[in-house]
């Protein structure tokens, strides 16, 4: 069965929904998204995504011309249009049609896309095991370039990183910063824990502020668990008693090596174990 795309006021079956070659979201990547997952149906942390959507159009100067409730429930009507009851949400908001420039006050409008669809996750395989990862050369954009909490169209700062793990023979790469901090994986948030204490690099690191990262944050803290925000070396990563990613597709997923080197005994560790179980209880509704 055709999807149903929500496409600038109105759902139209995915064969229509069709972009111009002149939007500036494909000429020069100049947009933002969110990323949002479904879980029983339910819209999973919508109010804290459409939070952070308007306020990365804002950053870049992309006024939104749609209340953020209008918005809310266009996202709902597409889930509910494709019957989806686990599944993953790409919200677009591109510049909209221009010229050939980079000028962007010369497109007419933005144009919002909705689409509701299925996704494929890690394997099983990994979420049992733990997956390895790698260091990448390619650093995270420097916050001058560009702020990293913003959740734009232009991925190719990550693009190239991810490439490097790929070479590797591996699904992630961590990202640092230009002072040498880790950042971010290619499209995941980082934490580590040592000592029963929980790692997480500080947004100012050069993070995107995960909305996955917040929730397990929130339960971690709420299981008794210290969280610590501060700077992480590659040193850190090497000597962790645990290391896990979180993201809205990778949810929580633990890291067993890194560069070769197993993250202590190679197995994901009791505090990862736990939070992937409280988070997916929590993401389906058994907990509060």
């Amino acid at each position: 069965m055709a999807l149903k795309i929500w496409f600038n006021g109105s759902l139209v079956d995915e064969a229509n929904a069709k972009v111009s070659v002149f939007d500036h979201g494909l000429l020069y990547g100049d947009g933002v998204f969110e990323g949002i997952r479904v879980y029983g149906s339910k819209v999973f942390e919508l109010d804290a995504h459409l939070a952070r959507l308007y306020e990365s159009a804002k950053v870049i100067r992309l006024k939104i011309d749609m209340p953020i409730a209008q918005l809310a429930e266009a996202t709902r009507k597409t889930v509910e249009a494709n019957g989806i009851v686990d599944g993953y949400i790409r919200l677009v908001v591109t510049r909209g049609v221009g010229s050939l420039g980079i000028n962007p006050f010369v497109c007419d409008k933005p144009q919002i896309i909705i689409i509701a669809d299925s996704i494929r996750m890690y394997p099983q395989e990994l979420y049992d095991s733990g997956m390895k990862v790698i260091c990448a050369c390619t650093i995270r954009n420097h916050p001058l370039a560009i702020p990293p909490q913003v959740k734009s169209l232009n991925y190719l700062n990550n693009v190239l990183a991810k490439i490097e793990a790929l070479d590797a023979g591996v699904p992630e790469a961590i990202m640092f910063n230009h002072e040498g901090f880790v950042a971010e994986a290619t499209g995941d948030n980082v934490f580590i824990v040592k000592n029963g204490v929980i790692c997480a690099p500080p947004i100012q690191a050069g993070s995107l502020e995960g909305i996955t990262r917040a929730v397990v944050i929130r339960i971690a803290k709420s299981e008794g668990i210290e969280v610590v925000e501060k700077n992480l070396t590659r040193f850190d990563l090497y000597v962790a008693d645990e290391m896990f990613l979180t993201g809205t597709a990778a949810e929580v997923i633990g890291v067993v090596e890194i560069d070769g080197r197993a993250i202590f005994d190679g197995k994901p560790g009791k505090i990862t174990q736990l939070l992937r179980k409280k988070f997916f209880d929590y993401a389906h509704g058994r907990t509060k």
